[in-house]
């Protein structure tokens, strides 16, 4: 199941092609598990995450839901059998020090956490994959970097 070698750039310009990413992401991540995603407004960031969540509850034959992007409510959470995933979105916070008040570095045991615009993280987790959306075309051309830390550092995503 190949994703991506650890530095290539993989083209995301097709819905059809998040969906598929978001459908190997669902196979490899895992409880206490962090996924960041950087990128502009409109680069296909809650769109992966809406396939990534509906590939765990596919897998696990939920309900498939509305995955909204959480800029106004900061996080919303999404509870399968095997695992709870917060999907955070830090846009809205203008200081760093307000990430303290949303509960993002708690107990994460248990917890699959996606953070959309973590540069307003000073402290990030030491074992995590970053994902790093751009476009280019007036949104018709999307790609995707994306960069592996801890345990992730030497994985093949394959």
């Amino acid at each position: 199941m190949h994703i991506a070698t650890k530095s290539s750039k993989i083209d995301i310009s097709s819905e059809e092609k998040v969906c598929q990413l978001g459908q190997k992401f669902s196979k490899i991540l895992n409880k206490n598990d962090f996924i960041f995603l950087y990128g502009e407004i409109g680069s296909g960031k809650t769109t992966f995450v809406r396939y990534l969540i509906n590939s765990f509850q596919k897998n696990e034959n939920l309900k498939i839901t509305e995955i909204p992007s959480p800029t106004f409510n900061l996080v919303y959470e999404y509870k399968t059998k095997k695992i709870l995933i917060k999907h955070y979105d830090l846009y809205r916070l203008k200081e760093k020090r307000e990430i303290q008040n949303i509960g993002l570095f708690e107990d994460n045991s248990e917890i699959l956490t996606i953070v959309e615009w973590p540069e307003k993280i000073e402290n990030k987790p030491k074992e995590r994959i970053d994902l790093y959306f751009e476009y280019k075309d007036d949104f018709k051309k999307r790609s995707l970097f994306l960069k592996g830390f801890g345990k992730w550092a030497s994985y093949d995503f394959e």
